[in-house]
């Protein structure tokens, strides 16, 4: 049988109330997240959300969609669901995504949501509630198996770090000092540090395909050692005024957002906001952990009155040890197994991503019909 779906406004099905403004030093508690427009931003003793607690953003973020399935303390930077008018509250979060709500934003310096500009705004639904529900089981189930292989994966880069602490700082197998045998210096004694490069001028080089390009904005939210999703591209013509990288190659950022260490899973080039380490007496993966391990040093080196860099000579210049061979070897023989679970976890999870936003907004609109799909 075919589905029946109607059309209402959106305040037919929910009523969207402003959050409430907390500062930071009362986001002291351990009950409650304090959500904002960009999700979590710290924790309080009281509750303004029941659950499913369901928010956008109101400013800074706006439009953004965010679900917590429990309580929580809504900010003032968002809106959220206050009351559910016999609606499945998760088919609402998956509706919201699919609403492009940042364009109804207003003002110019700060653009902001008005819940009155969006109460009216038309949508459609499934007549039948447990209709909503099937789409929204299908949904989550893949936000689910998302959520769990991202757990999975901290999980596993927290494994390495505590087992890189223990060996190369704290020094726990070999009595708390370093061994005699180990050659103290610069990280450039043993690892050749470069930069990328950029064509100039970039826009007249970038392109809908062609070579990946590889920007700063692509890895600031990406909670993964390994990057998959580079949104732009350049032309091959830029080839020779940049600098391509293969798949597994490591790579640092030097400015905006400096000091991120990041596994490309992808061939791309890389501009001057980028340093790469061509030859390396340590293993990537080793890199990977000493930078993160050493990060908020090397940003308290770095130097610009509006973006902090990170000069290659800062870099090459920071202190490290090297081991003896065999106790590198071992580290490896440990740590490498880890990383590379992650980087199949961390494909999974596209596959994922890609197969739930095909899916989305095909559901959202009735596009697939669900109404003889067995309960899930």
């Amino acid at each position: 049988m075919n589905s029946e779906w109607r059309t209402c406004q959106l305040g037919d099905l929910i009523t969207f109330q402003r959050g409430y403004d907390l500062p930071k030093s009362k986001m002291n508690g351990d009950n409650y997240p304090v959500v904002g427009s960009n999700g979590i931003i710290g924790y309080h003793n009281k509750f303004t959300t029941d659950e499913p607690s369901i928010t956008i953003g109101r400013s800074g973020n706006v439009g953004n969609p965010f679900i917590y399935y429990g309580k929580t303390w809504s900010h003032n930077t968002t809106l959220f669901v206050k009351e559910y008018k016999n609606v499945e509250p998760i088919f609402i979060y998956y509706l919201l995504k699919t609403m492009d709500l940042k364009h109804y934003a207003g003002g110019t310096a700060v653009p902001t949501l008005n819940r009155n500009h969006i109460h009216n705004l038309s949508v459609k639904i499934p007549c039948n509630l447990e209709e909503q529900k099937k789409i929204s089981s299908i949904l989550k189930s893949f936000d689910d198996k998302i959520e769990l292989n991202n757990q999975i994966n901290k999980n596993l880069e927290q494994q390495a770090q505590a087992i890189f602490k223990s060996w190369f700082i704290d020094f726990e197998p070999f009595g708390g000092v370093i061994p005699d045998n180990w050659i103290e210096g610069k990280l450039g004694d043993f690892v050749d540090v470069k930069r990328g490069g950029s064509p100039r001028p970039i826009q007249k080089y970038l392109s809908d395909s062609g070579l990946r390009w590889l920007k700063i904005s692509d890895v600031t939210s990406l909670q993964s050692p390994y990057i998959i999703n580079i949104k732009e591209h350049i032309q091959e013509s830029g080839l020779n005024k940049t600098v391509f990288l293969k798949s597994g190659s490591l790579v640092l950022s030097n400015s905006a957002t400096p000091g991120i260490p990041k596994f490309l899973d992808v061939d791309s080039c890389i501009h001057d906001g980028w340093l790469y380490f061509p030859n390396s007496m340590f293993s990537n993966e080793f890199l990977y952990l000493y930078f993160k391990y050493i990060r908020n040093d090397l940003l308290r080196l770095g130097n610009g009155s509006i973006f902090i860099n990170l000069k290659i000579d800062i870099v090459k210049g920071f202190p490290i040890a090297f081991p003896d061979k065999q106790i590198l070897y071992r580290f490896n023989e440990i740590i490498i197994p880890l990383f590379n679970q992650m980087r199949i976890i961390n494909r999974e999870t596209h596959i994922l991503t890609e197969l739930r936003n095909i899916l989305l907004p095909k559901l959202m609109s009735g596009e697939i019909d669900v109404s003889d799909v067995d309960d899930l």
